[in-house]
Parts: structure tokens; sequence; C-alpha cells
């Protein structure tokens, strides 16, 4: 046993010569000084219900739904099993393999072979029972590497689990507020059909006493037609998103009369941070199951460099094989055996070679696909910053849109009143205050829905646990 561990040493020592060299990955991931995020204001804590702070009861319920009823969720979470049932798959690698087996044959013994006669030229019952041990030794890792592969592989399946538990929450959270924004357009036309039935009624009125002609009837008629088309538009399109929330929930048909009257409050946010986050690429799922994707492609690189060594294997046998029916369980039927074995990749026509390339392009496309997910990030926190401070001022501007156009209304109805101005100047004035009053819900719909975005954008609650933060962890390789 000695000399065969002191020659399989040998052998690998030999046979690492033949591993080929050269062959390294062109890529690198990229850090947080590679883009700016270094020395970086910190992360703000994001609550796990992020979104109660919106204030409405009937959200939360809907959210409770989709985070435990989506398919879309399911699936990420049924990919994350199948991805842990991988490491117990690539633990038992590395673990002894125990198996019986036991068969009895009719066979006619040959009598020119090492059974003399009178068993040679007969036909006879043969028996074989025996046990079975195996275990790789794994002198070289290869099994370490593989099972560091599959948990690797796990922890990328989990994170994007939560990676879509994140973008669910935030697609419920947006739709909602689309949701409350179709209510309170559909509010505002509903008033102003009200206040432009009550013109055309006037006008009518004004025209049986010959104070108004017939010009500012069909205005009044047209924009009353108009604030009644804003009015179904935004009935119409609540249905609609009554549909997409049941969809992002799971849910069919049956749900949509469950969906009642929102009250959401605009102006409500988590906190939030005002410029990039030193943390991003440490805190985001999404980025973090990239850098669990580039641990597994560099392990199953290892996988596949460990394969120009030998395999050591550890066999045993214990059993009985005899002939005759019954003689297969004397003491005398027994036969046993152990010892080592040893597989040499001697010449595999480049095999070999081609499967270690692939494994290195694997760990490129690997940190391509991470990099461009950090570029993106980056990209899209940026910009839902920037969105938010806009919005912020945009609002501002609209609010002393609203008012001097409140103003202007008010001075027309004076006017009117002092016979100064005609019917045609309300009206005017007053189609101008229903789109301002449009844009004010608007703005405020979307302040909101930038501030969920951006809650997205930073990763929204999700912390990794201190084992997962180091398990991501891009490795350092050694070159062969």
């Amino acid at each position: 046993m000695k000399s065969f561990v002191g020659g399989a040493a040998l052998a690998a020592l030999l046979l690492a010569g033949c591993a080929p060299r050269g062959i390294t990955p062109a890529l690198k991931p990229i850090g947080a000084p590679d883009v700016g995020l270094t020395g970086g204001v910190a992360g703000v804590p994001v609550a796990v219900d992020w979104w109660k702070a919106l204030g409405d009861p009937q959200l939360d319920r809907i959210m409770a739904d989709a985070l435990s009823g989506s398919p879309t969720l399911a699936g990420a979470m049924a990919r994350m099993r199948i991805a842990q049932a991988g490491i117990e798959t690539a633990r038992a690698g590395t673990l002894p393999s125990v198996s019986v087996s036991a068969q009895e044959q009719r066979t006619r013994l040959p009598e020119n072979y090492i059974i003399p006669p009178p068993f040679g030229g007969s036909s006879q019952w043969v028996g074989n029972a025996a046990a079975n041990v195996s275990w790789s030794l794994d002198f070289f890792g290869r099994q370490k590497a593989a099972l560091d592969e599959a948990k690797a592989s796990a922890d990328a399946a989990s994170l994007d689990a939560a990676a879509a538990r994140l973008a669910l929450s935030s697609a419920v959270a947006q739709t909602y507020v689309e949701l409350a924004r179709a209510e309170q357009q559909t509010r505002v036309a509903a008033d102003f059909v009200t206040a432009r039935q009550r013109s055309v009624t006037l006008i009518q009125s004004r025209i049986r006493n010959q104070l108004s002609s017939n010009f500012e009837a069909r205005a009044a008629e047209t924009l009353l037609a108009q604030a009644r088309q804003a009015e179904l538009r935004a009935r119409a399109q609540r249905e609609t998103i009554v549909h997409a929330l049941a969809a992002l929930a799971g849910r069919g048909a049956d749900y949509y009369a469950t969906v009642g009257t929102t009250a959401l409050a605009f102006d409500r946010a988590v906190p939030l941070p005002t410029a990039l986050p030193a943390d991003l690429l440490g805190r985001r799922p999404d980025l973090l199951a990239g850098q669990a994707r580039i641990a597994a492609a560099s392990a199953g690189r290892q996988v596949a460099k460990k394969a120009f060594y030998p395999n050591i294997n550890l066999l045993g046998m214990f059993g009985f094989q005899a002939l005759g029916l019954g003689n297969i369980t004397e003491w005398g039927s027994r036969t046993y055996g152990a010892g080592p074995s040893l597989s040499l990749p001697i010449f595999e026509g480049g095999r070999l070679t081609a499967d270690y390339k692939r494994a290195t392009g694997q760990v490129d496309v690997a940190i391509a696909d991470y990099n461009d997910s950090v570029v993106r990030a980056i990209r899209d926190t940026a910009d839902a910053i920037a969105l938010v401070r806009a919005n912020q001022g945009d609002a501002a501007e609209q609010a002393n849109v609203l008012t001097g156009l409140q103003d202007v209304v008010r001075l027309d109805r004076t006017r009117i009143q002092t016979g100064l101005a005609s019917q045609l100047d309300i009206l005017e004035s007053d189609t101008r205050l229903l789109a301002a009053r449009q844009g004010q819900i608007d703005l405020a719909a979307d302040g909101a829905i930038r501030r969920i975005q951006l809650v997205a954008a930073i990763g929204g609650d999700f912390a990794p646990t201190p084992a997962l933060a180091v398990a991501t962890q891009t490795p350092t390789e050694a070159q062969p």
C-alpha cells in the first residue's frame, strides 16, 4: 500500500506537467473602487416591510398574498431547493459508497476452463452475493472543488430568490401606486364633470335669456365631453391595474372584487440615500448572486483542472460465491478482497484540455455578466436618486402652478360677475386648472414610484448574513 501511494504521488507530479498552462480567465470582477464607491456615503437601513410606510392596510394584504402565492417567486424558491439538493449530491461523492448485490444464474461450465470435471462440462446454478465498498480518497481535491461549486451555485440560487422577492414587492408597490393614481384621477375628472355640467346648464339658461351665444354652449359641451372622457379613461385604467395586482398575487378573477378603494399617502416614504451608497455592491441580492456564480464557475474550473490528476479509490468486497443452490450460504463459500484503485488519464484526445478551456470560459462569462449587472446597478441607482430629486423640485413648481391657476379661475369668475369677461374665459382657465390638478396627481404618484424604485435599486431590505457574504467573495485562484 505504501509503495502504491508513493507511486500515485509520483504519477501525480508527472501528470501535473501535462495540465495545460496559459489558460486563465481574461476578465476580472469590477470592484467598488472601479466604480467610484469607495469612500461614498453609507447605506441607509430599510425596514423588512418597507411598503408599510405608504400607510395602506390593503397594500399590506395584497403584498402578503403576492409574497406567498406568486408563481414567479415560487419558481425561484424551487430552483433554490434544487441547487441545495446539488450540495447533498456533491457531498455524497466525498463519502464511502456501500452497495449490496446478489444473483443466481444457471450456467454451463466449460470443461476446458478452470473448473475440472465433473462440474466442468455440466450446467450448474452459480450464485454470487457480495457487499461492495468504494471510497474516493480525493487526494488532489477534485471532489472538494465539486462540493464548493455546488455550494456556490446554491448560494446564487438563494440570492436569486431574494432578488425575485425584492422585484416582486417593488412591482406590487408600484402597481398599487398606479391604482391610487387612477382613483384620484377619476375623482378629479368626476369633479370637473359636475362643474362643467353646471356650466352647460348655466350657459343654456343664459342663451334662453339672450345673454350667451350657441358658440359658448358648444365650447362648454366640448369641455364637458373632455372631462367625461378623462373620467372614463381613469376608470378603465383602474380596472386593468386591479387585474395586474391579482396577477402579481398569483390569483385570478375572483381576486378583483377584493381590491377596494386605496388609502395611500403618496408623500410617505422610507429613508433613502441622497447619493450612491458605498455598500451598494454588497447589499443588492442580484449582484451577490453574480459573485456567487463567479465563485461557482471558478470552482468548476478547479474540477476541470483536477481531472488531469489521478483518481485514487479504496475498494473492498466481502461475499459468497458457490456452485449449486445449497452451497451459497456455507462459510467455505466466502470471498473477500480489498485494495486501492488508481485511474490515470494518459491520452484523452484533447478532451480534458477542451473541458478546462470551457470551464475557464465559463468563469469569464460569469465575470462579464456580473460586471454588466454592476454597471446597470450603478446607473439604476444614480438615475433613481436623480429622479427622486427632480420630482421633488417639479412637484414644488407644480404646486405654484396650481395655486396660480386657482387664483386665475377665481378672478375670472369675479370678472364675469362684473361683466368684464365672458363665459369662454372661465372655460379656458377651467381647462387649464383640470390639467394642473391631473399633473399634480401624476407628480405625486411619480414621486412615490421613484422612491420605490430607489428602494429596489439599493437592494431593499436585503442584508446578507456574514456566512453568505464570505461565501460570495470571488476566490483568488492559483494559476496552473
